[in-house]
């Protein structure tokens, strides 16, 4: 059988995966004759299985041969289905002397929508180029003068290795007056002839015989073959031995021991002495297979086994045992012998497994991408034995996604039974056990491969959907961000991935001109130095594709984040600066908290490194402050007369990064005469950063020992009475809140002294008035300055009992921080510069 190269194997199987179904065997047979000439025609198989049109429109069929055993007698063409002689064959070497003689051999006929599987048995017929022969030339035989007319004596059998009516069809012996033949078949089929005395010898007259034997057999024309008989006439002893029957037959099991006894055989002779002594052989013509498979004991004419025989081999044996008597010119009697061998459970079934795709031997391969019924395997069992002993029962183990599917007779197909995936089970060993039906049973297992071919069925997975990575602006370009992994359970070039940036356009430019990716790795890296005041995010898309044909592929999304470093120092934006300085107006008569100006800045940054915070460098701390928060300059203290026309100080303005960046601006301060405007802002002295109730031992006491409150307020108008005499202060209204009205509606700020936490000079007092809603508090002392509070109307009743300020009392908590506090929530001051309603910070 021509074998089928590798590429013809891809292609078949890329054919067979294809298929949807298995079409259950068809047997087809044929007929041809030994000796044909090579390429001689003996069938086409796509003519003789087509007996409709094609469903598939008439889609091409190929064959392949399944042989699964060597040979070379037929050859196929794969195109469509001829079948002719490969070598010559000849029928005697292959079938010896079977009648029907047939090469069997399996051939799968697929295309592009089913395949069938079909057996071929091709009949080798037997034609006449044998001639019978015998196994000698010429033989002698002795026969006493007194045999009896009839006695039959055997003779050689021709052999004839043609079968049919090609073999012996009959003898012919030489014309005689004494002999004649009688041609006869054995059990087996074989002809022989046996000589037949037809006239009384007489030695005297004539003592030999000189007799020629054709055998002819039945062909056209026929063969012949001879050999030359000498027949001895001999003096007689007139008693010849006397079998108790003339034939037997024998059933010997095939696994009988060696030494077991198959006759007892007897024969008896009435002479007297040597005459009547009788011994007992095989005749001259059995062959010397016969000599060597049985044994007859000459004294007892016991018949044994010699040899172990085998019913595979041959199931009949025939032969003839000869009695003779010692005496002179004995004449032997014959006993004819049939064993017929018995056959035993002695066979174990044979497995072939012939795979439709295979690389390795032991091992079938099969895509995953293959459909349920796809053929997978021929598998075909045989045993030598007969009967029950030989039926074959085949059984597959190991995993359901194979079975089993009967062809014909001992050939089985394994095919598949579900869709099968190899990132799953990528190998499956199975067993098959084929179990005869004897008793006991004999049984054969192969262990046997299926191997899943990958196909390119899973696309890359990224190890997480969405990567988020950041790097710090400033970055060197060529820096590396991160690596990004994606998973293919294929193998090989299906499962190797390669990985490519999505083309995208970020601020009117390709996404590639800011980031590179790796291909093979993944790795992703910065082309260019990032500002996270101009780039504060990049999303990339980043497809992850195989090597399959058609590739798969799959996509993440990365942010990466640009983290903000300190690199951008504060800018000074308010005042206008002019070499880093500015001019600025301040009225000599600006009261303590008077708000000068407010220096305003910004920083590119974000975060705490935006988070400004305001000082001063240089400068009078006693007469200026600044608001850390707000950057608002004010006056601690009321300007003395001997103040300088000018007075200079250094701002700074910082960041809270690590490091900080600091600016600075020189700010002059030109002192104008007159007051300031009626709507600039004024804070308190020194406040604390937040609104504190504080509770001492004379309010305590007060609560106590006072009654009701009419009786407290009228003990603090007496104390203000009496000790406010000769005081002078200027006469202005504040309201509760600064920048608070008069009572025709004009908004007045509240004034405060910058140093109320110090000890005025002389004695103190302090005055209260109620106007309406509005409530107010004067304190002063002999030569020092006036201070006041403005009151929330809410808590104007209550004082905290000290006759020296009213910044400690439970209703009043203010400062240049945070501003009054009115029903619990912080009241920034009002009127601030530009117009703005600002809260003022930590100093």
């Amino acid at each position: 059988m021509r074998e089928t190269g590798w590429n013809g194997l891809v292609v078949l199987l890329s054919l067979l995966l294809s298929l949807s179904a298995v079409t259950q065997g068809k047997t087809v047979k044929y007929q041809t004759f030994e000796e044909d000439a090579p390429g001689t025609v003996i069938g086409n198989l796509a003519k003789d299985i087509s007996s409709a049109p094609s469903s598939s429109g008439g889609s091409r069929t190929n064959f392949r041969m399944m042989k699964q055993f060597n040979s070379s007698f037929i050859r196929l063409r794969e195109s469509d289905g001829q079948l002719t002689i490969g070598e010559r064959i000849d029928r005697e070497r292959v079938c010896k002397h079977t009648l029907h003689c047939l090469i069997a051999f399996d051939v799968v006929s697929f295309s592009k929508e089913q395949f069938k599987l079909i057996h071929v048995e091709v009949e080798v017929k037997d034609i006449n180029d044998n001639s019978p022969e015998f196994p000698r030339k010429e033989s002698s035989l002795e026969i006493s003068e007194n045999t009896a007319v009839g006695t039959r004596i055997p003779l050689d059998f021709a052999v004839d290795e043609d079968v049919g009516v090609n073999y012996i069809q009959s003898y012919q012996i030489s014309v005689n007056s004494h002999f004649s033949i009688d041609v006869l078949s054995r059990a087996d089929g074989v002809k022989y002839a046996e000589l037949v005395l037809m006239k009384e010898l007489d030695r005297e007259t004539q003592a030999s015989y000189a007799l020629e034997l054709v055998a002819m057999d039945g062909g056209n024309p026929s063969r012949t073959g001879t050999t030359r008989i000498n027949v001895k006439v001999k003096d007689y002893n007139d008693n010849s031995p006397v079998f108790d029957r003339n034939s037997f037959s024998v059933d010997l099991p095939e696994d009988a021991p060696v030494g077991s006894l198959l006759l007892d055989l007897n024969a008896e002779d009435p002479d007297e002495g040597l005459n009547g002594e009788v011994v007992y052989g095989f005749g001259n013509q059995v062959p010397p297979e016969i000599r060597q498979l049985f044994r007859v004991d000459r004294k007892t004419g016991r018949l044994t086994l010699e040899s172990p025989i085998d019913f595979e081999s041959k199931t009949t044996y025939e032969f003839d045992v000869q009695a003779t008597d010692l005496g002179p010119n004995p004449s032997p009697a014959i006993c004819k012998i049939v064993v017929q061998v018995q056959d035993v459970n002695d066979n174990a079934p044979e497995i072939s497994i012939t795979p439709m795709t295979s690389i390795t031997a032991g091992i079938a391969y099969i895509t995953e991408a293959a459909a349920r019924e796809s053929f997978v395997a021929l598998v075909s069992t045989s045993d030598r034995d007969s009967g029950a002993n030989g039926q074959v029962l085949c059984t597959l183990y190991g995993h359901d996604h194979f079975r089993l599917q009967q062809a014909y007779e001992d050939s089985f197909m394994i095919v598949s039974t579900s869709p099968l995936d190899r990132e799953k089970i990528p190998e499956y060993n199975l067993t098959v056990v084929a179990e005869d039906l004897g008793s006991p049973p004999f049984r054969t297992i192969t262990q046997y491969t299926i191997r899943l071919t990958d196909e390119n069925d899973n696309a890359p997975v990224f190890s997480k959907p969405v990567y988020e990575v950041s790097v710090v602006e400033n970055n060197a370009p060529g820096a590396y961000i991160t690596t990004v992994v994606a998973r293919d359970m294929d193998m090989g070039s299906n499962g190797k991935v390669s990985y490519k940036l999505a083309d995208t356009y970020f601020m009117g430019s390709p996404i590639s001109t800011f980031v590179s990716l790796d291909p093979a790795s993944g790795s992703l890296y910065a082309l260019r130095s990032f500002n996270y005041e101009v780039v504060k995010q990049l999303e990339l898309r980043i497809t992850a594709s195989d090597g399959g044909s058609p590739p798969l592929s799959g996509s993440a999304n990365v942010y990466l984040r640009i983290l903000d470093q300190n690199d951008n120092a504060p800018v000074i934006s308010q005042p206008a600066l002019n070499n880093g300085s500015a001019e600025v107006l301040l009225p000599r008569d600006a009261p303590a908290g008077y708000v000068i100006t407010r220096v305003e800045a910004r920083d590119a940054d974000e975060g705490v490194n935006s988070d400004l915070s305001y000082g001063l460098a240089t400068g009078e701390p006693s007469v200026l402050s600044v608001n850390k928060a707000t950057g608002e300059i004010y006056l601690n203290q009321v300007l003395s007369h001997d103040v300088d026309e000018t007075l200079s100080v250094t701002v700074t303005v910082s960041d809270n990064g690590r490091p900080a960046l600091t600016s600075t601006a020189t700010l002059h301060f030109l002192i104008i005469a007159g007051s300031p405007p009626s709507d600039r802002t004024v804070f308190p002295a020194g406040g604390g950063d937040e609104p504190h109730a504080h509770w001492d031992l004379s309010v305590v006491i007060i609560v106590v020992l006072a009654g009701s409150c009419t009786l407290l307020l009228l003990a603090i108008i007496l104390i203000a009475t009496t000790s406010g005499g000769g005081a002078g202060f200027d006469g202005h209204s504040y309201s509760s809140q600064p920048g608070g009205f008069t009572s025709d509606g004009s908004e007045v700020p509240c004034v405060y002294d910058s140093d109320s936490n110090t000890k005025l000079r002389g004695k103190k007092h302090e005055v209260r008035r109620t106007f309406g809603t509005q409530s107010f508090v004067w304190a002063g002392g002999g030569g020092g300055a006036l201070q006041s509070v403005c009151l929330d109307p809410a808590f104007s009743g209550k004082d905290s009992g000290k006759g020296d300020s009213d910044f400690n009392d439970s209703d009043s908590d203010v400062s240049g921080d945070t501003g009054l506090k009115k029903d619990g929530a912080v009241v920034p001051p009002m009127g601030g510069q530009n117009g703005k309603d600002e809260r003022p910070g930590t100093f």
